[in-house]
């Protein structure tokens, strides 16, 4: 299904892009995601396909917004069928609290509900409209992190089963990497689409690597020297050597990164890109740490052995053929 909306109020906003299967589309905080939800949903003025012109009754769309927005006084299956018509409406709630596996807990009211069980009796009630499009807004916004990615995979595989198209939007890049299609949004507009695995491997700016959540985003120029160019890196007082065959020209202002696991921890300083950061942060992480070093204004990730970490500084080389650049500045 093909989005194509422009927003002029309160901001102006325009995205046009495919929902295939579970579509995420990532974007920071104020940049007009759930103001896009609002509108294709009709409850924004706007101007976009599908449903354009259509009042948000006739609409064929399901909406979760954030918080779910259950009426605390109706019990589970009457939360359902409030969206139903006709006769047999606790009959037909029944069947779609089945089948999202809480007909067990038709009878409860929402606030004996955990997070998940919530966000499953508000997607009973969004299918209830029968949707041509269910849309989510940050759906990991209410979930404990210890039990985000077991909610996540069950959401995830009751929308594939239903077979509705689905746009989730967030600014988790956690969600992201478990889309069947993602998009990215940046100063308000689309700044890259596709397949998760592409996206993540090849981000198109640096404010794309930051969305992903990739660490070591940083800015820097590029100046011309015999040989090979060298990168300034301001934030950290540092010049380091680049790859001879960087085709960019001399003078740019450019976004660059390295990978944690691809900074080395060394004994010497001789060489070039290596120089001393200052711990500040160890995160330990199931099968793998990774330590925050301070260089001047700059702080750097990398990935270190278990166990202690020496006091005083540390001696970090960074590789030329593990520096990443995008030309140009995006915020």
């Amino acid at each position: 299904m093909r989005i194509d909306y422009a927003i002029r109020h309160p901001i102006a906003l325009d995205a046009a892009f495919d929902v295939e299967g579970f579509t995420v589309l990532l974007g920071a905080s104020g940049e007009g995601k759930t103001l896009l939800l609002r509108a294709i949903a009709g409850l924004l003025p706007a101007r976009g396909e599908p449903f354009g012109g259509l009042p948000p009754q006739d609409r064929a769309v399901g909406y979760l917004p954030q918080g779910y927005a259950l009426f605390p006084h109706l019990l589970a299956w009457e939360n359902v069928a409030f969206a139903l018509r006709g006769k047999r409406r606790r009959e037909q709630a029944m069947a779609l609290l089945e089948r999202v596996h809480l007909a067990h807990l038709a009878d409860r009211y929402p606030a004996t509900l955990s997070g998940g069980q919530q966000q499953r009796v508000a997607l009973a009630r969004a299918l209830a409209r029968k949707p041509g499009l269910l849309l989510l807004d940050d759906p990991t916004s209410a979930l404990d992190a210890s039990t985000r990615d077991d909610v996540l995979a069950e959401l995830i595989a009751e929308v594939h089963e239903f077979g509705v198209p689905t746009l989730a939007v967030s600014h988790d890049p956690h969600l992201a990497a478990l889309a069947d299609q993602l998009v990215l949004l940046h100063e308000r507009r689309i700044v890259q689409q596709g397949a998760p695995d592409a996206v993540q491997a090849h981000p198109a700016s640096g404010a794309a690597a930051r969305l992903l959540g990739h660490r070591n985003v940083f800015h820097g120029r590029i100046e011309a020297r015999p040989g090979a160019p060298v990168l300034h890196w301001q934030a950290a007082g540092l010049q380091l050597d680049l790859r001879a065959d960087i085709a960019l020209p001399a003078h740019a202002d450019v976004e660059w990164t390295v990978a944690p696991e691809a900074i080395r921890l060394t004994d010497t300083d001789t060489g070039p890109n290596r120089f001393a950061a200052w711990p500040e942060v160890r995160h330990v992480q199931a099968h793998r740490v990774e330590l925050c070093l301070r260089r001047g204004a700059a702080r750097l990730w990398t990935q270190v052995p278990p166990g202690p970490v020496r006091d005083g500084p540390l001696t970090l080389e960074i590789p030329a053929q593990a520096i990443r650049l995008w030309s140009g500045l995006s915020g």
